[in-house]
C-alpha cells in the first residue's frame, strides 16, 4: 500500500509544482508588462524618445488581465497539491524541545495522536472545501475580470484535498499501527523540528 500512496503523493506533488511555477512565470511577465506600459506611458520616455514611447505602447504591452485571480486559484491548489507529500514524510514544522527528552514509545504516542488531530482536521477541511465549492456551484459566482466559474478553483484544490485526506488516513493508522506494533508502516521521515 504504502508504494501507491507514496506514488500518488509525489505525482500530485509535481503537478503541484508544475502550477507553482507556471504562475511565478505568469506573474513575472504580468509585472514586466506592468514596468513596460508604465514606461511607455512616462513622461520622461514621451519627452525623451516619443517614437521609442509611442512603439511601446502600440506593441500593447501590459499587465495579464486577471493574473491575480489566476495566482488566486493556482496557490490554493498548490498549497493542497503539497500536502500528501509533506504529511507522508513528516514534514510538517515541529519543536521537538520537551519531547527530546521522552522515550521513544512516549515519542510514538505523541505523534500518533497528533497524526491522528491532523489527520481530522484535513477531513474536515475537505469536508468544508466541497461544501464550499457546492455553495458556489449554486449561486454561479465567477471572477471578476475573467469571468470564470469560481467553483473551478475550488473543484482542483478538491481533488489534491481528497488525495491529501487519503494520505492523512494512511499515515495516521501507520502511526498507530505503529505504536501498537513497533514495525515502520512510513518511509523514513526528515521532518522539519527546530
Amino acid at each position: 500500500m504504502l508504494p501507491l500512496i507514496e506514488r500518488v503523493a509525489r505525482v500530485t506533488a509535481i503537478i503541484g509544482g508544475m502550477v507553482l511555477t507556471a504562475l511565478v512565470i505568469l506573474t513575472c511577465v504580468s509585472v514586466l508588462g506592468r514596468g513596460l506600459n508604465t514606461l511607455g506611458h512616462s513622461e520622461l520616455l514621451i519627452g525623451a524618445a516619443p517614437g521609442l514611447a509611442e512603439w511601446l505602447i502600440a506593441t500593447g504591452v501590459a499587465p495579464i488581465t486577471g493574473d491575480f485571480e489566476l495566482v488566486e486559484a493556482g496557490i490554493a491548489f498548490a498549497i493542497f497539491a503539497f500536502l500528501p507529500i509533506c504529511q507522508l514524510y513528516g514534514g510538517h514544522a515541529t519543536v521537538d524541545v520537551f519531547t527530546a527528552l521522552l522515550s521513544t514509545r512516549k515519542n510514538r504516542v505523541i505523534r500518533s495522536f497528533w497524526e491522528v488531530v491532523l489527520s481530522a482536521i484535513i477531513l474536515l477541511i475537505t469536508w468544508r472545501l466541497y461544501v464550499g465549492m457546492m455553495d458556489k456551484m449554486a449561486y454561479g459566482e465567477t471572477t471578476f475580470l475573467l469571468q470564470f466559474p469560481v467553483w473551478w478553483s475550488y473543484a482542483a484544490s478538491l481533488v489534491a484535498a481528497v488525495i491529501a485526506s487519503v494520505v492523512a488516513i494512511y499515515c495516521a493508522a501507520a502511526r498507530v499501527l505503529n505504536l501498537l506494533t513497533g514495525r515502520q508502516y512510513l518511509p523514513q521521515s526528515e521532518g522539519a523540528g527546530h
